[in-house]
């Protein structure tokens, strides 16, 4: 090989050096912004975990809002049956008059 082709060759050889370190500079930028976007994806699922448990606090906090009236309601009517029972037995026990 003579002068002339080693410089030929050197000159492609020094291209597809600069080539090379552009689509190297690429895939360093490329491989941050996919570590930024993996760092993203954590955070929100860290945050979707905090916002389920949450709702799931929530959730029963509701459950147990809805259950108080019909324990309520549970209690007057045990009230009420309780009143009946105890007027009709009071009438039996009168000997079936009223007052």
């Amino acid at each position: 090989m003579n002068q002339e082709e080693m410089a030929v060759r050197i000159s492609e050889i020094d291209s597809r050096e600069k080539s090379n370190t552009k689509r190297i500079d690429k895939i360093e930028e490329r491989q941050e912004n996919l570590e930024k976007l993996t760092e993203a994806v954590s955070v929100i699922q860290n945050e979707q975990k905090h916002t389920n448990e949450k709702v799931d606090r929530i959730e029963l906090n509701v459950d147990k809002l809805v259950e108080k009236p019909a324990k309520r309601w549970e209690s007057v009517v045990e009230k009420a049956i309780t009143v009946v029972v105890g007027a009709v037995v009071g009438y039996l026990l009168s000997g079936g008059r009223l007052p």
